[in-house]
């Protein structure tokens, strides 16, 4: 776990709180021990100008792997100019200030006691995490625009300075909070899980498994929501169990963990990779993946569907790029439906995929941790239906599974589902194969692949939840965190 420490200017007056506070010479002083307890340190100095105090004290702390609020890049980017930054304020955001000509604020990490500027004020947070930052405003053409850049501790008044302290506490308490009964583990992990997600890729049951499994190695695993994760910087690691894409907030604080130095699964890379179809399919050409007969669409032309009809036959699956859980896959049995399926599917991508159909009674899903198959499963049709998962049907429904070790599958399963993940990364993968005829097909790649209890863990048990905390684990020593 980590100690929190707060160091402040000399001439910074010392201030009420519970958390240990030493002046800068003594931090400098301070000779960096490489296996002392995990630090987390806030940087109360002026750092208003390039080459103060504060700038050298973050310089210093990330020097000794401490995580310090702010960090330097955070110190550069406010101080390169002379009144601060300007950022234009999303509208889903902005929407909540009232539109006023201009005003000033000062938020102290993240927070303000007006409701309408608070919405802002988390916003600015997460772009420059820092103690204390003045906030300058304005509505311009419809849009909200706001300067921001550092304050300096010494300036507050006497009312600021009491409201600061308050925050301080709060913020050091809730977010960068220190469990007692968990001072035996190591490190601190955010598991991103959504509630409303009809379809999650982990189940309650499976989640409690994996915050166990996470303690046995030494790891803090809380669960957490995108609206509660607050300052990234407080973990070590971010374990995703929300279903991801690529324009949505599972990717954007997947880049967000990696730029702040957390282990992540799985990594932005291998979301970027896993979710778009086009990617994979031209990698498993190039990469020489076996993988059933794949085209790209652009139009729904006479002479493009006359060649698909020539190259393919019916029936033909076609995909849009970005889909899961089945969602976005069809089959089409004839022409018109052909014509009218590509036409709809190209208001909303510029690109489809065509594939052959193969019929198998079930597809095998190998998980993949780091280049080694961890588990297997046979996922057979719905019933009455040629996928996994039927989302036309008036009641949601999927087919039956079966869960077996993998040295019970085909060996030429196993090869090629580890293969197909050579070039994605070294993240958690799920591989959807059809074995038809003695060939095998990759059909494609997930990343955060489903793991649900009394599932994918039927054969494996607690061990499967096991190897995906220690690998995690093996990660973080590995990074020295």
């Amino acid at each position: 776990m980590h100690k929190t420490l707060i160091v402040l200017n000399q001439t910074s007056s010392v201030i009420n709180t519970n958390i240990k506070a030493i002046d800068f010479n003594q931090y400098l002083a301070d000779f960096p021990k490489k296996d002392e307890q995990s630090t987390r340190l806030i940087n109360l100095c002026d750092s208003s100008q390039y080459l103060s105090q504060g700038y050298y004290c973050s310089l210093l702390a990330e020097a000794r792997c401490h995580k310090v609020l702010p960090s330097v890049s955070t110190i550069n980017d406010l101080t390169s100019q002379t009144n601060g930054v300007e950022l234009v304020i999303p509208g889903l955001v902005s929407r909540h200030f009232v539109k006023q000509q201009a005003t000033e604020a000062l938020i102290y990490f993240g927070w303000h006691e007006n409701f309408c500027v608070n919405k802002v004020a988390k916003y600015v947070f997460e772009q420059y995490p820092a103690p204390i930052l003045k906030l300058s405003l304005s509505w311009r053409e419809g849009k909200l625009y706001v300067r921001v850049s550092l304050f300096d501790l010494a300036q507050l008044s006497a009312t600021e300075h009491e409201l600061f302290i308050e925050r301080l506490d709060d913020f050091t308490n809730q977010v960068w909070r220190s469990k007692k009964s968990n001072k035996h583990l190591r490190w601190d992990m955010a598991i991103l899980v959504n509630e409303q997600e009809a379809l999650p890729p982990s189940d309650n049951g499976a989640l409690k498994r994996f915050v166990k499994a996470a303690k046995h190695f030494g790891i803090n695993a809380e669960l957490v929501s995108a609206s509660q994760i607050g300052l990234l910087s407080r973990y070590d690691a971010l374990f995703i169990r929300e279903t991801t894409a690529i324009r949505h907030h599972t990717y954007q604080l997947a880049r967000a963990a990696e730029r702040e130095g957390l282990v992540v699964i799985d990594d932005a890379d291998s979301i970027l990779r896993c979710c778009n179809k086009v990617f994979l399919h031209d990698a498993f050409t190039y990469h020489r993946i076996p993988s059933p007969k794949t085209r790209f669409v652009l139009d729904a032309s006479d002479e493009t569907i006359a060649e698909l009809e020539q190259e393919f036959g019916f029936p033909m699956v076609l995909k849009l790029p970005e889909s899961s859980f089945s969602k976005g896959v069809f089959k089409v049995s004839d022409h018109q439906a052909l014509v009218s399926k590509i036409t709809e599917v190209l208001t909303e991508s510029a690109i489809i995929l065509v594939q052959e159909y193969i019929y198998t009674e079930f597809d095998w899903r190998i998980g993949v941790l780091n280049g080694r198959a961890i588990y297997a499963c046979r996922y057979h049709m719905a019933r009455n239906h040629w996928q996994i998962y039927n989302h036309g049907a008036k009641r949601f429904s999927s087919g039956d599974f079966e869960t077996l070790p993998t040295f019970e599958v085909p060996r030429k399963v196993l090869e090629a589902a580890v293969n197909a993940c050579s070039f994605i990364g070294s993240s958690l993968y799920g591989v959807d194969i059809k074995h038809h005829d003695d060939k095998v097909y990759v059909i494609e790649v997930n990343d955060n692949p489903s793991l649900d209890f009394g599932v994918e863990d039927k054969y494996l048990g607690e061990e499967l939840y096991m190897q995906v905390m220690q690998e995690f684990a093996t990660r973080l020593e590995q990074r020295g965190r």
